[in-house]
């Protein structure tokens, strides 16, 4: 089991087989872009797996694992004994780089996990063959981001959710001077981000209609995005020296 411990976060989770398992207690409203799961749903788990770095390369057995990246998932789910539904991602970077951010005002609460990678990093925009046609990066390169709240959000909350939680990515990969693999412009992201955001069912929290930047619960999403992503850079540097 890897062992990981996060300071100031209340969700249970556990990390053990290169996974992180967020066990929401009950049934959650989510909305990402997971490859398991993905779109609105309702979920009692969210896992984050880590896998090769260079998963389709070497024989056609490992190959054809990831012709359905949805079907392997659910069966790391089972293995991790999460039987009911479960929202997955994937990720190359290592679980011991799992980082994590809470912060919270007046009732309402928002916290983050995430795991951060920028070799796949990418300008939004920028035509897929100017990064070489690449479909995976050589070396952990993925940002997931794990939203959660207590608040009730509506649908369009969700999707502003989202849109918050991109924002304050962008704006630290920014700040930290991030470039595109291009080496051309600054990046936005990387070519395989996933953002995941979870909410309590209507009338089992507070009650919010919007999330943009502009509101209480969108400040929270922005700052404790911010933060993960600062912390995750910060450990991604440590590791790609330690490669050297």
């Amino acid at each position: 089991m890897t062992q990981v411990r996060l300071s100031g976060v209340e969700t249970c989770y556990r990390v053990t087989k290169q996974t992180l398992l967020i066990d929401l207690g009950g049934r959650r409203r989510v909305l990402s872009s997971a490859p398991q799961g993905g779109g609105f749903t309702t979920a009692r788990h969210i896992l984050n797996h880590q896998v090769e770095s260079n998963p389709v390369a070497g024989s056609s057995r490992r190959a054809h694992r990831w012709e359905d990246p949805a079907r392997y998932l659910r069966r790391v789910a089972a293995v991790l004994g999460a039987k009911q539904r479960t929202v997955g991602l994937m990720t190359a970077v290592p679980m011991t780089q799992l980082v994590s951010a809470r912060a919270s005002s007046g009732g309402v609460w928002v916290e983050c996990f995430a795991t951060v990678g920028v070799t796949n990093a990418v300008r939004a925009g920028e035509w897929p063959g100017e990064r070489g046609g690449r479909r995976w990066p050589a070396k952990p390169g993925t940002i997931n981001l794990i939203v959660l709240t207590n608040a009730s959000l509506s649908s369009a909350a969700m999707v502003g959710a989202v849109q918050v939680a991109t924002e304050s990515k962008a704006g630290v990969l920014r700040d930290h001077s991030v470039l595109s693999s291009s080496g051309r412009s600054a990046a936005t992201g990387t070519g395989t981000d996933a953002v995941v955001v979870v909410c309590r069912l209507r009338g089992k929290g507070p009650r919010h209609v919007y999330s943009g930047t502009h509101t209480v619960v969108g400040a929270l999403i922005g700052r404790v995005v911010a933060r993960c992503v600062s912390r995750g850079l910060a450990k991604e540097k440590q590791w790609r020296e330690r490669q050297l």
